[in-house]
């Protein structure tokens, strides 16, 4: 199986003007966080930059059972104090995006069996919903179920159109990023399922690829192709993967995706919580470089770190000043 996982690549960075959601960015003005019923937090605004962090060692096994002390945060390579630090399973918000354009019809029932492996995977708390898309963008589930976490509300959700199309995979992120604002976790997932090809969005990738840098999600994409596919681009895929901090994976057999898919909802499951108050508080509008570290763990070798590559910080906006008074 070839897996690519995303790394942080600071030579890699999307300098687009940009504010990002209060789980990713400091704001100006915190609130208190809602109290959920089973004791889970739903954050509306906070002072601190909050990362997901997912840990592997040198053989690309998923490390647990690290602890506060054994990180350490860098932004714009100045060191960070931790603020808050936590390691369990909080449910998530998460969006399956699934391509049905014509070049998917031979993969149809694997990459559904694969969709609804990850789902049975998943937190009972978690709330799902389905983006189908060819040349048209569809919602798989009822306009008034906007997210579910019913099995068999999920395979028809899946299962409800044929592949047969052009592909809009731009469109379909955009509409999937705006879908995730309306959950009520904090913690936000994108699965792509695709050839990473377009050839019939009104989005551009540049458009995109800001979006995603806006978002707090984290995305995984997985690149199913044949070598014939002339549409395929799984440079795009390793890009929405990259600058989210989520990974990339791209199956040499069809038999891979359901391992890969419940490999993904584990890793959701085990992925590091790292906040923290940046030292810098100016607010420039600058872009600011992330870089988490583990310390080396004698029995596991180098341990690597997958997070977001960064984010903008927010821009003061002078007051209009009124031309005839010269007053602001």
């Amino acid at each position: 199986m070839k897996r690519h996982f995303a790394r942080k690549n600071f030579f890699f960075l999307f300098f687009f003007p940009m504010v990002l959601p209060c789980a990713a960015l400091p704001q100006q003005n915190s609130q208190a966080a809602q109290s959920h019923p089973n004791g889970y937090a739903i954050r509306t605004s906070v002072n601190l930059v909050v990362l997901r962090a997912t840990v592997r060692d040198r053989k690309g096994t998923p490390v647990a059972g690290l602890g506060k002390e054994d990180f350490q945060v860098f932004e714009d390579k100045v060191p960070q104090q931790i603020e808050s630090f936590s390691h369990e399973d909080v449910p998530v918000t998460v969006g399956l995006v699934i391509d049905n354009s014509g070049s998917m019809r031979s993969k149809r029932s694997d990459v559904i069996n694969a969709a609804l492996a990850f789902a049975r995977s998943s937190n009972p708390e978690d709330q799902v919903f389905v983006v189908n898309f060819n040349e048209h963008v569809l919602m798989g589930l009822p306009a008034n179920t906007p997210f579910t976490g019913n099995q068999q509300q999920l395979e028809a959700a899946l299962s409800k159109n044929k592949a047969d199309g052009l592909t809009a995979l731009y469109d379909a992120v955009a509409v999937a990023l705006d879908h995730l604002t309306q959950g009520k976790w904090d913690k936000k997932v994108l699965i792509v399922i695709s050839d990473g090809g377009d050839n019939a969005s009104k989005h551009k990738l540049a458009e995109i690829l800001s979006m995603v840098n806006q978002s707090s999600a984290i995305l995984y994409t997985l690149g199913i192709y044949d070598a014939n596919d002339d549409d395929r681009n799984p440079r795009v895929l390793k890009q929405f993967s990259r600058i989210s901090g989520g990974e990339s994976f791209f199956p040499e057999s069809l038999a891979e995706i359901l391992p890969i898919c419940r490999q993904i909802a584990n890793d959701i499951r085990n992925q590091y919580t790292i906040s923290y108050l940046p030292a810098n508080s100016k607010s420039d509008g600058t872009f600011r470089a992330i870089e988490v570290k583990a310390r080396k763990v004698s029995r596991r070798g180098r341990l690597t770190v997958s997070t977001r590559a960064g984010y903008s910080a927010p821009l003061s906006v002078s007051p209009m000043t009124d031309a005839g008074s010269g007053r602001p």
